[in-house]
């Protein structure tokens, strides 16, 4: 662990945050983590907790770590539909050059069914794009 601890901790929840702020300089020379606020990345709420009162640099701190959170999972997203395409290509080498008839019949309709979905809101997607585009 570095000499120097940062001074506020994000616990990852699934919609965003728990917020701590860190205290090492108590008497006892222990991390203390006292829970300070509530962080939401999709409406970037912040809600204090209990009776603590946000000061405006807590407030600043914890938009920051919003904003840089929705930038982070906005990479994973596109880094997660990417490597679909990728699985989408060894699924097409593992369909022409492995695949036995019992593993195709077990495949074949889920998948179909997957890809004319994604294939049609693709289409409808970028028909909308066109138009916006043109108009």
């Amino acid at each position: 662990m570095s000499a120097e601890l940062p001074e506020y901790y994000f616990r990852i929840r699934e919609n965003g945050a728990t917020v701590f702020k860190v205290d090492t300089e108590n008497r006892q020379r222990r991390i203390e983590m006292n829970q300070i606020a509530m962080a939401h990345v999709k409406n970037g709420q912040i809600k204090p907790q209990g009776s603590y009162q946000l000061t405006d640099k807590d407030t600043e701190v914890i938009t920051d770590w919003i904003i840089e959170r929705r930038k982070l999972l906005a990479k994973r997203d596109i880094d997660d539909i990417l490597r679909a395409v990728d699985y989408l290509n060894t699924t097409t080498h593992w369909v022409q050059s492995k695949a036995e008839d019992d593993d195709l019949e077990a495949v074949t309709d889920p998948l179909l069914l997957a890809m004319h979905d994604l294939r049609s809101v693709l289409v409808q997607k970028k028909a909308d794009r066109l138009m916006k585009r043109n108009s």
